[in-house]
């Protein structure tokens, strides 16, 4: 059965820059897309990023474009999310998920399966 975890989150100046890891386990089909979303105090979860398994085809929501990169390592079965000139508003707990591929880019209500999510705070 797939899983995945999300790691890496931590307390960073605005500016700075973070690296998050979602790792995968279990049974994956190339035709997955992995996801990163995130969730602000009081507000509702959002897409951030995402990115299909076996192919070079990556989505990324407008407030985060230039400043952030998904990428991925399939021999590790991870998925990266970089990112770059941090600012307060990114301060969130981050997830990654994955779906099955029939929707692209994927929303919230596609995800089949998350992860444990990890808190990054940008502070100012």
């Amino acid at each position: 059965r797939f899983s995945c975890r999300a790691s890496g989150g931590g307390l960073v100046q605005a500016g700075g820059s973070l690296r998050l890891s979602c790792a995968a386990s279990g049974r994956i089909f190339s035709s997955y897309i992995i996801g990163w979303f995130r969730q602000a105090p009081g507000k509702d979860r959002a897409f951030v990023a995402a990115i299909k398994w076996s192919r070079i085809s990556t989505y990324y929501a407008d407030s985060v474009k230039g400043r952030f990169s998904i990428s991925r390592d399939n021999a590790k079965n991870t998925v990266y999310l970089r990112m770059n000139s941090l600012k307060p508003e990114d301060t969130a707990v981050y997830y990654c998920a994955a779906e099955s591929g029939a929707a692209w880019p994927p929303n919230y209500d596609d995800m089949d399966v998350w992860g444990k999510g990890t808190l990054v705070t940008v502070s100012s």
